[in-house]
């Protein structure tokens, strides 16, 4: 059995730290949640504190073995948040710091990419053990982009553009091993079991609620988009998890509106 960790998840009530933290604590880990509101007691240890404020995080940190530092506020305040946390780790000892970034992301000319670049580049240069895991796109995301449109006519996806969607418990059973190890630096990347273009993707989303309606594809201008229909963001060589979007689609209730 592996060795007992106290460990710290940033991001912990998002759908991926929702995923982890009970699979960090079936492991036999001790686990508290960093959070910016007070939450109702659990099986978990919560700890109020705000990443994007100097000193925010410093009673999270301290007496942890490892931070899982899966927030984000979609680029907005992730680099300072980034910086934040490390500064209040290196002040607590030398806790290994595993942050979640995406694939491909130094290919992009998209914000939110961009701070997830310099995040990782502060977490290399921290002066803390650390592991960085990339991934392709959750599954969630692309259900979500149809979901927001159930009730129109048509969906709409943009042209030209595939994903390799992965399913965010693969992510998290990878992040259980990852944080109960040592420092590995640039891990391999996790990417979903397929590559699908965003039509046929979306039909299978409708399929799944029970509804027919045409999928148009808009060819979409920007340098962003561009990047996408190149398959920057795709690992198609790192097609190691086993749900596809289909099986994942099937494990999801019936949505209002649906069948």
């Amino acid at each position: 059995m592996a060795e007992s960790k106290r460990m710290l998840v940033t991001g912990g009530t998002g759908r991926l730290g929702r995923a982890l933290v009970p699979r960090l604590l079936e492991a036999g880990h001790e686990v508290r949640v960093l959070t910016r509101k007070t939450r109702p007691p659990a099986a978990h240890e919560w700890v109020v504190g705000d990443l994007r404020r100097r000193g925010g995080p410093a009673a999270a940190v301290a007496g942890v073995d490892t931070i899982v530092h899966l927030a984000t506020t979609n680029g907005r305040h992730d680099v300072a948040a980034t910086g934040n946390l490390i500064e209040a780790a290196r002040a607590a000892g030398a806790p290994h710091l595993v942050y979640l970034s995406i694939v491909g992301i130094e290919n992009f000319e998209f914000g939110y990419y961009r701070a997830k670049l310099a995040c990782e580049h502060l977490v290399e240069e921290s002066g803390l053990p650390w592991t960085i895991l990339r991934t392709t796109q959750f599954h969630d995301l692309v259900a979500a982009i149809c979901d927001v449109q159930r009730r129109l006519p048509v969906t709409i996806v943009p042209a030209g553009m595939s994903v390799q969607p992965i399913d965010v418990t693969e992510v998290a059973d990878r992040l259980v091993t990852i944080s109960a190890g040592s420092a590995g630096h640039r891990v391999p990347d996790l990417g979903g079991p397929q590559v699908r273009d965003l039509p046929g993707l979306a039909r299978s989303y409708l399929r799944s609620i029970g509804r027919r309606r045409p999928v148009v594809s808009v060819r979409l201008p920007g340098k962003m988009f561009r990047d996408y229909r190149a398959g920057n963001h795709l690992a198609p060589d790192r097609a190691v998890g086993r749900i596809t979007f289909d099986e994942f689609l099937a494990d999801l209730p019936v949505r209002e509106g649906g069948r």
